[in-house]
């Protein structure tokens, strides 16, 4: 499908694959798959030897623009694990950095801006994404479909609210002070932000659609610092623009965010077709809210997740009996895809991450 947002990039559109039988996507649409789905968030990444083989000497973000390190890196945990589900390898900043917004992702620490963003004047001079500068992103997606046979690959972008944070607070925060601030303080000036990160994650995804991607991801990592007024007032008009601007694709459309248990029915109400689940709320207690949301929606709950990463480390009885009960509590919902409730951690054994798609997919769907 071409839309008039993919014209105007300039940018080769992808015939999208025909994938009726991959198990991910029919558990994303609400039906019922052949297998319980599984892939991991940060399933390609520092867990991996082969990963940081491929990285060394490479900067994070070099990397992110380099499509045949980006095809390969991707590639990794589908032929170690084999997960049904392949995602984009990048960093929700790319867009922000491809942008021209003067940022480093700083070893150990994360995204660091050279000028936080908190008056109206500096919002005033974000730039715009041009489609072109994401054109090795674009190439890498092209490359990766060519090569993932009858595996889906999921394209994935940072929220507005999420890369405002980071905007406004200058890096990482814990407590986000800044960015309530402004929030607070200056509504008129937060939603002229909010509303040009909104068009920024737009065109990356955009970009990732025409290229060939099978579903989208929508990253909210810091929505849980908010009460589910203040999301509904300052972030949910935002993250509903972007997902609404995808519907025209026809890909499931997956929100996830960290410690979001009491806004998962309005990450739903934004337009998401399947809502991330972390660790912290048993995922039947999460059906139940999803299914909660007002608004009509072409199928059931949907729900991905939700083993605590730190489980994997507990040895192979605790992982089996947290995966039997999380694939038990998933059955409650129209469709479910087995997830880690955030992602693989750094220390992982990559074994016991193979060892748990073999465990979850000899489990019964139903």
């Amino acid at each position: 499908m071409t839309d008039t947002a993919d014209i105007q990039a300039g940018l080769p559109t992808a015939a999208r694959r025909h994938l009726p039988d991959a198990p991910f996507l029919v558990a994303a649409r609400g039906g019922t798959p052949e297998r319980v789905p599984v892939w991991f968030m940060r399933q390609a990444g520092r867990s991996l030897p082969e990963y940081r083989a491929v990285r060394e000497g490479v900067p994070m973000l070099a990397a992110c623009f380099d499509p045949e390190l980006v095809r390969e890196v991707t590639l990794q945990p589908v032929r170690r694990h084999g997960v049904d589900a392949a995602i984009l390898f990048s960093d929700i900043v790319v867009p922000l950095v491809a942008a021209g917004v003067d940022l480093d992702i700083v070893a150990g620490t994360g995204p660091v801006v050279a000028e936080p963003v908190r008056t109206p004047d500096a919002v005033a001079a974000l730039p715009t994404l041009d489609p072109a500068a994401v054109a090795p992103v674009a190439e890498a997606v092209r490359l990766l479909t060519a090569a993932l046979g009858d595996t889906p690959l999921i394209g994935f972008a940072g929220a507005p609210f999420t890369l405002a944070s980071y905007l406004v607070e200058g890096g990482p925060s814990r407590n986000h002070e800044h960015t309530k601030a402004l929030m607070y303080s200056d509504p008129e000036t937060w939603h002229a932000l909010l509303d040009r990160l909104a068009d920024i994650t737009l065109t990356f995804l955009r970009a990732q659609l025409a290229a060939g991607v099978d579903a989208v991801q929508l990253f909210d990592s810091w929505a849980g610092a908010l009460s589910e007024r203040d999301y509904r007032q300052y972030v949910l008009p935002h993250s509903a623009r972007v997902l609404s601007g995808l519907a025209d694709a026809g890909v499931p459309r997956i929100h996830f965010g960290v410690g979001t248990g009491a806004l998962l029915g309005a990450m739903r109400e934004a337009g998401a077709d399947v809502v991330g689940v972390d660790w912290r709320t048993p995922l039947d207690e999460a059906v139940r809210r999803v299914a909660a949301a007002p608004g009509e929606f072409a199928a059931g709950p949907v729900v991905q997740g939700n083993l605590d990463p730190a489980v994997l480390f507990a040895g192979d009885e605790a992982v089996r009996a947290h995966a039997e009960r999380i694939v038990a509590e998933g059955r409650s919902a129209d469709g479910h895809v087995f997830n880690l409730g955030h992602g693989v951690l750094p220390q992982t054994d990559p074994d016991v991450l193979t060892r748990l798609v073999e465990l979850v997919h000899r489990l019964p769907v139903r």
